[in-house]
């Protein structure tokens, strides 16, 4: 856009894809659009850990292929929230609206990990902080619902995996870049995790061809998180409110202060 650049506005939370040094450096202002999308992301967490745990897209192409024949008492099997332990990672305002959401499945235990403790937060669910390690061997769930940042860039790598029981089962609802998809793969295909759904990848579209597309107890979503038409909508005006202030120098509804 060159030097007529004055002010940004994104329909998004996550401010990953702006380049924030370029920008502060030629003190362009930045909207965006926090909290609107809380709700609607939390629910799409809860009903892709869900889908995952019960194996809802593997049930469904059985009925569809063929497969679904007489009663076997394994068979579709899957794990239950009822006295489980969920680690959530990043108790933010989505983190914390998935473990509100959670509560009532019966969870025994939450654990949650971030830059420091929040025990406000925390008091409503009862989580404990923990460090990253101990999140990782103790839960049944973990939900990753952090920001992409430095600290957090590909900090679900092989050794989080190998902390992780058999039986867990992994959600990443934030950015793709979290993850390292190289050792959530090799995890998954040999049995080192239950299973994990995405909602976010790198890069995003995921290629068809991708390795993790091929496995069976792993479930990827488009990135449809804030994917509700309300939430879209709100999204949207605030976008535009955002930019309209910023263009006539006013103070922003929503503003990134860089």
């Amino acid at each position: 856009a060159g030097p007529g650049l004055k002010v940004i506005s994104t329909m998004s939370v996550g401010f990953d894809h702006l380049a924030l040094e370029e920008i502060k450096k030629r003190g362009i202002r930045v909207g965006y659009t926090p909290d609107v999308l809380t709700d609607a992301t939390a629910e799409l967490s809860v009903a892709l850990l869900l889908a995952v745990c019960r194996r809802l897209p593997e049930a469904v192409e059985q009925v569809k292929n063929g497969g679904w024949t007489t009663w076997k008492p394994l068979w579709m099997c899957g794990y239950g929230l009822s006295d489980s332990t969920v680690g959530i990672i990043g108790l933010g305002r989505i983190g914390q609206a998935v473990a509100h959401r959670l509560k009532p499945f019966g969870v025994k235990k939450f654990l949650y990990t971030g830059s420091c403790p929040k025990p406000e937060s925390a008091a409503e669910f009862e989580a404990e902080f923990v460090p990253l390690t101990r999140l990782a061997e103790e839960s049944d769930f973990v939900v990753v619902t952090c920001a992409l940042t430095p600290a957090t860039q590909g900090m679900c790598n092989k050794d989080f995996f190998s902390r992780m029981k058999k039986t867990s089962v992994f959600i990443n609802t934030s950015r793709g870049a979290v993850v390292n998809q190289e050792d959530l793969y090799d995890a998954l295909a040999h049995g080192q995790i239950a299973a994990a759904g995405l909602d976010v990848t790198t890069p995003e579209p995921l290629p068809t061809d991708h390795p993790l597309l091929s496995l069976k107890n792993c479930v990827i979503l488009p990135h449809i998180g804030s994917a509700t038409y309300a939430t879209r909508s709100t999204m949207a005006v605030l976008a535009a409110n955002n930019l309209l202030a910023g263009l006539q120098g006013e103070p922003m509804p929503h503003e990134l202060l860089l």
